[in-house]
């Protein structure tokens, strides 16, 4: 069963973090995994990264880098469960030879995210909003604090409607820094 979400990565002109329309914002809509203790766990895996890489360049980068990582991570789909079926690390576009994908109903990796412009509204089936908020920075200078939000299951208006009105009328179960909702949201496995 898929749970849908919207992402919302934002880069607030004025730090004082109110919203403006000056601010930078990326959104992606992710298909399946949308619940927090998924969508928690991915963000502080790709701020690790950014962070260790020096790679954070704002909200258009950051939501790219998201779906990059969440599509690499869902290659093994491609395999199929076939131990006679790899990916040659030296000829990673054999990946993407539609011949190599006859064995496959539908190529996941190739689905399961859209890059959505936050004017045209939500699909109206998500049961998650979260927003990223990524400090205005130089690149080159330490890394900083992401503050996210995380609504609470299905605490907004659903309907293939303005997006920011979902948003805004969102409840949210949590905002603070990514290391807080991590030690909040997230159950440690057992």
């Amino acid at each position: 069963m898929s749970t849908r979400s919207q992402l919302r990565f934002v880069e607030r002109v004025d730090q004082d973090g109110e919203q403006t329309d000056n601010d930078r914002v990326a959104q992606v809509y992710r298909h399946s995994d949308g619940y927090p203790e998924s969508v928690l766990r991915d963000l502080a895996q790709l701020k690790e990264l950014l962070d260790a890489t020096r790679a954070e360049r704002g909200p258009g980068y950051t939501a790219a880098s998201f779906v990059f990582l969440d599509k690499l991570s869902a290659v093994d789909l491609y395999l199929g469960g076939d131990a006679d079926r790899t990916i040659d690390a030296t000829q990673p576009a054999d990946l993407l030879e539609p011949d190599n994908m006859e064995h496959l109903d539908q190529p996941m990796f190739l689905l399961g995210h859209g890059v959505e412009n936050p004017a045209d509204g939500i699909h109206g089936d998500e049961e998650y909003l979260y927003v990223v908020e990524l400090p205005t920075r130089n690149p080159f200078e330490a890394p900083s604090e992401w503050t996210v939000k995380v609504s609470g299951h299905s605490a907004f208006p659903r309907w293939d409607g303005p997006t920011e009105e979902a948003f805004e009328r969102a409840s949210w179960q949590f905002h603070g820094p990514l290391e807080h909702a991590l030690e909040e949201l997230v159950a440690e496995p057992a």
